[in-house]
């Protein structure tokens, strides 16, 4: 007797019930099948430090941008009346010596110093990562100018020459963040470029370019996907390294210019009276620490969640 091909048949189960191959797979897959995002995801979940550091870092950038309507005070605001003040159910952080209440001051602070952070950051990145992949892609002469340019930046002792700009012009929030681009997006230009070339004679990219695919796709559909997590890595310490950079450069009085406050410039202010009115000191710091650790936390996890070789 002929089979008939068009029925599968049933598929049996270790119980000995019956069920069909659709049934077997879909649950299978339901059970099994995970997709890269929910596997990063859960890797990430379990770096329990790095989950702690994006949760104040979210935080952090919500109180900054609500700045303005939380704040208790003006950060401008004198009150000869309450001037030195230790902290206090009406001023929780203290006055300064001018009577500005210092927690209205941090958290204008923290908006001036984490955004330009933030801004370092991206565009760090996006410079970085495509001079990069650029260099890295096409090699040769291409790759010895880059890397050349690059290499020279990278020399280039950061805080002196930020202190040189800062002296030359006059450093506002917008200005202090494109000098730091500059000195930080080699960083991520030579990381990058060093993936690429690990990346670029792989199969895949072979076939991509045999078959006639442009350069510029195979960039981004075939390579940037296979660097993208050394790419965000990075990303986040360089936000730890601005974040610290534009401190320095405001506690030198060459970064932010006061009456507009930054942690940096908050804790110059304070440095006379250190031993006097302590509180001036600790809570602008502990923010630049607090801010820091999360930042480098959060970079530790996103670097097991986005490992290749990670066992799940």
């Amino acid at each position: 007797m002929v089979e008939q091909r068009g029925d599968p048949g049933p598929a049996f189960q270790g119980d000995g019930d019956v069920q069909s191959p659709e049934a077997a797979g879909e649950e299978y897959g339901k059970v099994e099948g995970r997709t890269q995002r929910e596997i990063i995801w859960r890797r990430f979940k379990r770096h329990r430090l790095a989950m702690a550091g994006g949760v104040v870092l979210i935080l952090l950038y919500v109180a900054a941008i609500a700045t303005p309507w939380a704040a208790p005070y003006e950060y401008d605001e004198i009150d000869f009346a309450a001037f030195n003040q230790a902290p206090s159910i009406e001023h929780p952080m203290g006055t300064d010596r001018l009577g500005r209440d210092e927690m209205t001051r941090v958290l204008y602070g923290g908006r001036v110093s984490l955004l330009v952070g933030l801004g370092v950051g991206v565009f760090s990145t996006l410079i970085g990562t495509a001079v990069g992949i650029f260099s890295g892609y096409y090699g040769r002469l291409v790759d010895v100018g880059m890397m050349g340019f690059v290499d020279f930046l990278l020399t280039l002792p950061h805080v002196a020459l930020l202190l040189v700009l800062g002296k030359l012009f006059k450093l506002t929030p917008i200005t202090i963040t494109a000098v730091i681009v500059l000195l930080l997006w080699p960083r991520m230009a030579r990381l990058v470029r060093g993936q690429v070339l690990a990346v670029r004679n792989q199969e895949y990219v072979q076939a991509a370019k045999a078959i006639g695919v442009p350069d510029r796709k195979i960039m981004v559909r075939h390579i940037l996907p296979n660097v993208i997590g050394v790419v965000v890595v990075e990303a986040t310490l360089i936000v730890a390294l601005a974040i610290i950079l534009e401190s320095a450069a405001s506690y030198l009085g060459l970064g932010i210019q006061p009456p507009t406050p930054s942690w940096g410039n908050m804790l110059t202010d304070a440095r006379d009276t250190m031993t006097q009115q302590p509180w001036l000191t600790y809570f602008p710091g502990l923010m630049i620490v607090i801010t820091a650790l999360c930042v480098n936390f959060l970079g530790d996890g996103l670097r097991d969640a986005l490992d290749p070789k990670a066992v799940e």
